[in-house]
């Protein structure tokens, strides 16, 4: 009978790993694909633009350009795994509020995207996205600066270790996939299951311009000590700012602690004595 109740508890152990190695990228990814709502529905209504891009390997992908009426440089924004662009005004209007270009992209399988989300994929969309600005709008490098929330962190700080930005943001991230899943799922062998990895920890190491990581000790998706780790590992010049609230509203409830660091970075990013001739 004991050995008969091993047997079982091997084999539920067995297949719930199977389902984990098979399941991860809808773990990892959950798009939706209706727009809620324009930057034009927001309370604050803002001119915009929908982009069509294409990544180097063909995938079309949508997106939303909101232009400043004098801007002070440009916002490439990343959002998180959920949703899609359209779940993202209040973050948008921040930016178009401190007198920022914004664009903001869905990755592939999300929103009006095509394809399927995957991480390598995701980092062909990052690159689509600063070939239209840089290329396409004529946007200087120096005035950009990169920003990613949740999953879009990793996406931020891969594209960072490509393109001289002049500045990255990253807010609420992770070390790594495995990290998280490593915490979240102790009883399993995720460093052996996982095949997406997002290794923030690695890239930061690599990026050259200015950094801020923003991070709640609140926050109940994604541990403050990733946001710690980050920054350790980090090269200078680089900030921290520690906000208040959830994974998904400390943004919103920490307020002008939130904004005020984003203008301060933002300026100091973008402006000329900081770009060089």
């Amino acid at each position: 009978m004991i050995w008969h109740m091993l047997i079982a508890l091997a084999g539920g152990y067995v297949l719930l790993a199977a389902l984990m190695f098979l399941l991860q990228a809808k773990l990892v990814y959950r798009p939706t694909g209706n727009l809620i709502a324009t930057p034009m529905q927001h309370e604050r209504p803002m001119d915009y633009e929908d982009v069509s891009l294409k990544a180097s390997d063909g995938v079309k992908l949508h997106g939303w350009f909101i232009p400043s009426e004098s801007p002070k440089g440009a916002v490439l924004m990343f959002h998180g795994n959920g949703g899609n662009v359209s779940h993202r005004l209040e973050t948008i209007a921040i930016f178009h509020n401190l007198g920022y270009h914004a664009l903001i992209i869905d990755y592939r399988g999300y929103g009006r995207s095509e394809g399927s989300p995957g991480e390598q994929g995701t980092y062909l969309d990052a690159e689509a996205a600063w070939r239209h600005l840089t290329e396409d709008r004529r946007v200087d490098p120096r005035g950009i600066v990169i920003f990613g929330r949740s999953l879009g962190s990793a996406v931020a700080a891969q594209l960072a270790t490509e393109q001289q930005a002049a500045g990255l943001i990253l807010e609420s991230p992770f070390t790594s996939i495995p990290d998280m899943g490593s915490e979240l799922y102790p009883f399993l062998p995720v460093r052996l299951l996982a095949t997406i990895e997002y290794n923030t920890l690695e890239r930061i190491k690599q990026v050259r311009c200015g950094v801020l990581i923003i991070h709640s000790p609140d926050d109940e998706i994604i541990p403050y000590s990733h946001g710690q780790k980050l920054f350790e590992a980090a090269n200078e010049p680089k900030q921290f700012q520690e906000i208040t609230g959830g994974h998904n509203d400390g943004f919103i409830r920490s307020g002008r602690v939130y904004t005020d660091c984003l203008e301060k970075f933002l300026e100091s990013a973008t402006s000329p004595a900081d770009q060089g001739d």
